[in-house]
């Protein structure tokens, strides 16, 4: 299978299989139309036929090059992707990343929020020591052999419980040796409780962090309101800018959301760009359509103009030297991720599991408090088998929507929790997210071919 589009000057060709992006001239990306597996050397007549307009060198020359990355399995390439072996090895994959809610309470009431405002609707609450402790030991005994490790501290809002996020990192610190396992920790805020100490802190012991700001002042301040009914824009914006000061080489990327208030939300990346930010995440909200901010499939032609819109805006910032990166158009087209991300993406209930301040279990930290997704409990050290394995196969192989869509090495089948609540089931893609997803890895692999 291959997929072909235009953009900004651009013939892009795709092959799915092998993941060869190219860039053709007008004759061979029209010449594509007619051809298909398999492929014969010698040039058919009917194309001499099919393009007066160009010469007959210019035809053959144009099949030639074709044929060679035909001939190469990399144009028309077949699948060598065993859905059995595959499944083998996603079933026996060890747990290596946690979401720890440590706090399911928040200082902002954002409107579109997912866990209600932060306490994911079963009541506000912090996640004890003991508890935090119980889940490093649990993802310790449940990663196998696997090294390196990874630890989110979410919410809600991190900093309302911080003192257990820094006795967290001392006891995981304290088991790594004597268990030849490396920690790495992320944490997520929305910045009201940020202060030197903290800042200092995060940027010391914080592989990543991310920073919660939709964007300008008013689009900010009309969703991302504290508890009082103030916006929090003037607020965090300064001490974001001194703590991506500091961070020197460390990651960090600021994310936002945009809603159907914010449909131009390019011009909200590029403000956040040119706060002094250069990583950079704003991500369509996901929420029932009933709500008034939601995006429907009558937005798509806007969100898909504004995509392309930022890949030139970042195009021509780069040939200028100037640093961005959007979150959503860096792909890597050289090695990709591996097998295991390109055919189920993020690992959900298999690889990765979120922890809540009671210590329950979850696929994910957007399917907290479903009781249908309750995975066990850290204070037990049991891990419910048979959602494990549920969740490994949660691939491409198994979403029939999937299977014959280009773009399924990329989106992986996209987010499971967005497809259990806004789809029905966690092998049903969510339409609107896939057609967005489809439009933002198009713009990524233009800029990659306007780039070189």
């Amino acid at each position: 299978m291959i997929h072909k589009y235009t953009m900004s000057g651009y013939n892009i060709v795709l092959d799915v299989e092998s993941g060869g992006v190219f860039v053709m001239d007008d004759l061979a990306f029209k010449m594509l139309d007619g051809l298909g597996a398999p492929m014969q050397k010698k040039c058919p007549n009917e194309l001499f036929e099919k393009f007066p307009e160009y010469s007959q060198d210019d035809v053959k020359n144009s099949y030639d090059e074709i044929y060679s990355l035909y001939a190469s399995n990399c144009l028309f390439s077949e699948s060598n992707i065993s859905a059995d072996e595959y499944e083998r090895l996603a079933e026996n994959s060890p747990v290596k990343a946690m979401c720890l809610n440590v706090a399911h309470d928040c200082n902002l009431r954002c409107k579109y929020c997912f866990a209600s405002t932060g306490d994911f609707g079963g009541g506000r609450k912090l996640m004890p020591m003991e508890v935090a402790k119980k889940a490093i030991d649990f993802l310790i005994e449940n990663s196998g052999k696997r090294r390196n490790l990874e630890v989110d501290f979410f919410g809600g809002e991190p900093l309302l419980n911080f003192d257990v996020v820094k006795e967290t990192v001392e006891y995981a610190k304290n088991r790594e040796k004597n268990n030849n396992k490396n920690f790495r920790f992320t944490i997520t805020t929305n910045g009201v409780l940020l202060d030197d100490e903290k800042i200092e802190y995060i940027n010391h012991h914080m592989n990543n962090v991310v920073l919660s700001l939709d964007g300008r002042r008013e689009i900010n301040d009309r969703v991302r309101r504290r508890v009082d009914g103030s916006g929090s824009y003037d607020l965090i914006l300064p001490k974001f800018l001194k703590l991506v000061e500091g961070r020197k080489d460390k990651d960090y990327y600021v994310r936002g959301t945009f809603t159907k208030y914010n449909l131009d939300f390019l011009k909200d990346v590029l403000h956040i760009n040119d706060c002094g930010f250069d990583q950079i995440s704003v991500e369509p909200v996901v929420c029932d359509s009933s709500c008034e901010y939601a995006i429907t499939e009558e937005d798509l032609p806007k969100i898909f103009e504004q995509y392309e819109l930022l890949a030139n805006k970042i195009v021509q910032k780069k040939k200028n030297n100037h640093k961005i990166n959007f979150f959503h158009f860096m792909i890597d087209l050289n090695q990709g991720p591996c097998l295991i991300k390109r055919l189920k993406g993020c690992g959900c209930g298999n690889e990765y599991v979120a922890i809540s301040p009671d210590g329950w279990i979850y696929p994910c930290h957007q399917l907290m408090g479903v009781e249908k997704w309750k995975m066990g409990n850290v204070a037990e050290n049991k891990l419910d088998q048979k959602i494990k394995k549920d969740f490994s196969k949660t691939t491409i192989f198994h979403k029939e929507e999937c299977k014959n869509c280009w773009a399924r090495f990329y989106c992986s089948g996209g987010c499971n929790a967005n497809n259990h609540q806004y789809a029905g089931n966690i092998l049903k893609p969510y339409k609107i997210s896939c057609e967005m997803e489809k439009k933002r890895i198009e713009c990524a692999i233009m800029i990659k071919a306007a780039l070189g």
